[in-house]
């Protein structure tokens, strides 16, 4: 098993996810308004659990990938956040970089939530992480990612298409304060 890091924020906890989170984590994708910027259409049961697998795979392989993000107070799944490197066909390549991402359960959207666990997330990388820049791509509609994006130092550099519909691309020097 990889050596998962455990972060800490004033609401959150990011760790590796366990067996256990995965019924939780299958809910979660099957919100439309997890999905609405992210594909648009709700994952099966069979598509979370391959996407849940995958976590572990990017930690081994790459030595980063996603947290599960646990509320401090409850002890609930609310989300992930992390990087990872999907080799996507996407022009300009992010292929290398450390591409970040970030997703909550529809009723803890709009809370600060995201911000708070990248920012703790990109502490992480900018001493443990790999190449030079982090990356996203984020729907145009989804402003607010985009904002997100933006407090985290992250700057829209490009557009594109990826699997039929158009991104916004950014970027942020790793090691940036």
């Amino acid at each position: 098993m990889p050596d998962i890091p455990t972060l800490e924020t004033a609401r959150l906890r990011l760790r590796g996810y366990r067996l256990s989170d995965f019924e939780d984590y299958a809910r979660m994708w099957s919100e439309p308004e997890v999905v609405r910027f992210i594909g648009g259409v709700p994952f099966t049961r069979e598509a979370s659990w391959t996407r849940f697998l995958r976590h572990i795979g990017l930690w081994h392989y790459l030595g980063f990938g996603f947290f599960a993000l646990e509320d401090k107070a409850t002890g609930a799944l609310v989300g992930e956040c992390g990087f990872h490197d999907l080799r996507r066909s996407i022009d300009p390549s992010i292929e290398g970089t450390m591409e970040c991402g970030w997703g909550l359960v529809g009723a803890r959207q709009g809370q600060g939530l995201a911000a708070e666990a990248m920012r703790a997330a990109i502490g992480w990388a900018d001493l443990h992480g790999k190449g030079e820049k982090l990356t996203a791509i984020i729907d145009p509609g989804n402003s607010a990612s985009q904002r997100v994006a933006q407090k985290l130092g992250f700057v829209r550099v490009a557009e594109g298409v990826y699997m039929g519909k158009p991104i916004i691309l950014f970027e942020r020097p790793r090691g940036a304060a």
